[in-house]
């Protein structure tokens, strides 16, 4: 169960290059490298080197070029990963998309009871998009634009994600420990109001809110809602 962000934080720290390597060996039919180790290293390069630009100038705007500077890599090191720009959405789709799975469904394995799974859905969620804000923020922004096979990943991820909310929420229900609600609908509005963290962050920078405390305050609106009148 997780407690607050910084152990949150130190314990994905150590994930990190797995994603990575898992990553790598999804992709192996569009990257060249059969060096994993090497393929790893770059691979958080590229990403890294994406989210910063195009959070920064908008990926469209960003071009190959741009992304060696940034990277410090070659243009023919670079077309080793990525032919073009698509690929190099897939990738960051990828990524982000294993990431956020992984993370959610190692949280509330083996929480037994009904509340605290929730809690650790929500804190999950909130505590990645803490820390992978330049992802969640490119893959809100850009949905919208990209290509057809990509929109439909990022749509299918989505309903994923709100789908582990909602079986919880239904899970509840059915043991009496909430009341019986719209599930699907009240997980969509979990989602929402995860998303107005990373979206809207100096909003709630502003009025010195921290990543626990918008965590705490989520938790006891929606359980709040949820409540059983007995």
């Amino acid at each position: 169960m997780i407690t607050n962000y910084e152990i949150f934080r130190s314990e994905l720290s150590m994930s990190k290059e797995d994603v990575i390597r898992e990553l790598y060996r999804e992709n192996t039919d569009r990257i060249s490298i059969k060096k994993e180790a090497t393929a790893v290293k770059n691979l958080t390069r590229i990403i890294d080197s994406t989210l910063r630009l195009a959070n920064s100038k908008g990926f469209h705007a960003m071009t190959l070029r741009d992304l060696c500077a940034d990277s410090g890599m070659s243009m023919g090191g670079l077309y080793a990963y990525i032919r073009n720009k698509d690929d190099l959405i897939h990738l960051i789709q990828s990524h982000g998309f294993i990431i956020t799975r992984r993370t959610l469904q190692h949280h509330t394995a083996g929480v037994a009871d009904t509340r605290e799974r929730l809690y650790a859905a929500i804190k999950a969620h909130l505590y990645l998009s803490e820390l992978m804000r330049a992802w969640f923020y490119f893959s809100y922004m850009e949905a919208k634009s990209l290509p057809a096979p990509e929109k439909r990943n990022a749509i299918a991820i989505e309903l994923e994600i709100e789908s582990i909310f909602q079986t919880v929420i239904e899970d509840g229900i059915r043991e009496k420990v909430f009341t019986a609600r719209n599930a699907r609908l009240v997980s969509s509005l979990i989602k929402a109001m995860l998303q107005d963290w990373y979206l809207k962050r100096r909003k709630y920078r502003e009025q010195d809110i921290s990543v626990d405390e918008y965590a705490s305050v989520l938790r006891d609106v929606v359980e709040s809602y949820l409540q059983t009148t007995h």
